[in-house]
């Protein structure tokens, strides 16, 4: 979970220039919208996004005490200071998207687009049962921290967009995708409950992990447990060796959009991304197996140093119980499987006002649906181009993640273009680099416009 907290990125697409017309990559937000000009991205630079996301901040798992970072579990945080911070539910989110090739030029009676993109994407939920247990320390009571999950998917995409225009008031776009599986890890806990009495404790876990990577096997450990005499070998899964990366799957996906004129003043727009799946050759199972369960009932302990069930041997047999919960058995390859993306919807409304066409406000709502991951986001904007050259926009978002700011500065003169915007402003920065809020991204791109 820390893992994921400090070191992720997020924001494949940069919402900030949904409504910012100088923004030349807003037909990655809807296949419906079209450039001005043609362009042609520099490549590996021409749409770079970084940064990070969580309901769970950096400061409510790192804290300052007497001068030093220090982790939640140091005894000079109060658990009720560090439970303040906690959700019932803590997400953590990252989409990095990076374009390798890109150009856009108008062609077949519309605008049409082609990018060459390497996506990865991690998500991952903690329940804030787990963060509690850790904290306040085990009492006489159930502790339900089933939820626990994470899921990794990293591939590259050929995209293909085309956008025209139907009539004076209504044009549509789509994009269709050709996807190559690089990799993808996803791990569930299905049941994990532990129960603490004065009589009795007793836990149940179920848990599995499935990864598809070109060539990999699991790292297997091995330990003796068990009283002096009875002990057996346990061999579980410790980690992933990945031998060799490439693509191990196909896919298809598609973007679907339309934007549609009212009048010179009101604008609507809706789109819907990544519809597809990724079908993955291999699949490398560990599980439990189904539920692993253990009871303290089932061990009665003995005064006696030389009795079978005395104190010493009855505790080894108890940890030999215990460990059974989150030992993992590699079940190998139980061939191919189907992964679907996370999906996006995008809509939007834009109001231009009669005094100044070159300011238009914008009220967007981009909701991901992908389960148990999803999130929702609403950002109202102000967009303003004064000149040819330049334009910009402000916008305020509340959803999933809490409240932020983001912004947008474009620069487009002849022959070159340059964008640079944060749909969640970095704000205050740990040691490391690190926005404290848990949230922050920037959004960079150089690209070469021509044409008219």
């Amino acid at each position: 979970m820390l893992i994921g907290i400090t070191a992720t990125a997020t924001a494949q697409n940069l919402n900030s220039g949904y409504f910012n017309d100088g923004y030349q990559y807003r037909h990655d937000l809807n296949p419906a919208f079209a450039n001005e000009k043609n362009y042609v991205a520099i490549p590996g630079l021409g749409n770079i996004n970084v940064g990070m996301n969580s309901n769970i901040a950096v400061d409510d798992i790192l804290y300052n005490v007497n001068g030093r970072t220090a982790l939640f579990l140091n005894p000079n945080v109060s658990t009720e200071e560090f439970l303040s911070g906690v959700n019932d539910k803590n997400k953590i989110t990252e989409d990095l998207k990076v374009q390798i090739l890109g150009a856009g030029f108008k062609a077949f009676g519309g605008y049409n687009t082609v990018e060459l993109n390497a996506r990865q994407s991690i998500d991952a939920n903690v329940p804030g049962t787990l963060l509690r247990m850790v904290k306040e320390g085990l009492e006489n009571k159930t502790y339900d921290i089933e939820g626990f999950d994470a899921n990794a998917n990293a591939y590259a995409e050929l995209a293909l967009g085309h956008s025209r225009q139907i009539n004076k008031k209504l044009r549509i776009g789509a994009k269709l995708k050709l996807l190559f599986g690089i990799a993808n890890i996803d791990a569930k806990i299905n049941r994990a409950q532990l129960t603490l009495s004065e009589n009795e404790w007793t836990g149940v876990t179920n848990a599995q992990i499935n990864t598809s990577i070109k060539s990999m096997a699991y790292e297997i450990e091995e330990k003796e447990r068990g009283p002096e005499g009875e002990t057996s070998v346990h061999q579980y899964v410790s980690g992933i060796k990945d031998d060799k990366w490439g693509v191990c799957g196909f896919g298809l996906a598609f973007d679907l959009g339309a934007e549609y004129k009212l009048d010179k003043n009101w604008t609507f727009s809706a789109a819907l991304l990544d519809l597809g799946f990724i079908g993955y050759s291999k699949n490398y199972v560990a599980s439990t197996n189904g539920d692993r369960t253990i009871n303290t009932t089932e061990y009665n302990f003995n005064v006696d140093d030389d009795a079978s069930n005395s104190f010493d041997n009855e505790m080894d047999r108890l940890t030999e119980g215990l460990s059974t919960l989150y030992e993992l058995q590699d079940n190998g390859n139980q061939g191919s499987r189907s992964k679907a993306l996370a999906a996006t919807m995008n809509l939007g409304v834009e109001y231009t006002p009669d005094f100044y066409d070159k300011l238009s406000f914008g009220l967007m709502n981009s909701t991901r649906m992908a389960g148990k991951y999803s999130w929702t986001d609403f950002r109202l904007s102000a967009n303003v181009s004064p000149c040819k050259v330049l334009s910009a926009t402000a916008n305020m978002a509340l959803g999933t993640y809490g409240a932020s700011f983001g912004w947008l500065l474009d620069l487009h003169t002849s022959g070159f273009s340059m964008f640079l915007g944060m749909d969640h402003t970095l704000g205050k920065l740990a040691k490391q680099g690190l926005p404290l809020s848990g949230r922050g991204n920037v959004s960079v791109g150089i690209n070469i416009p021509f044409g008219k």
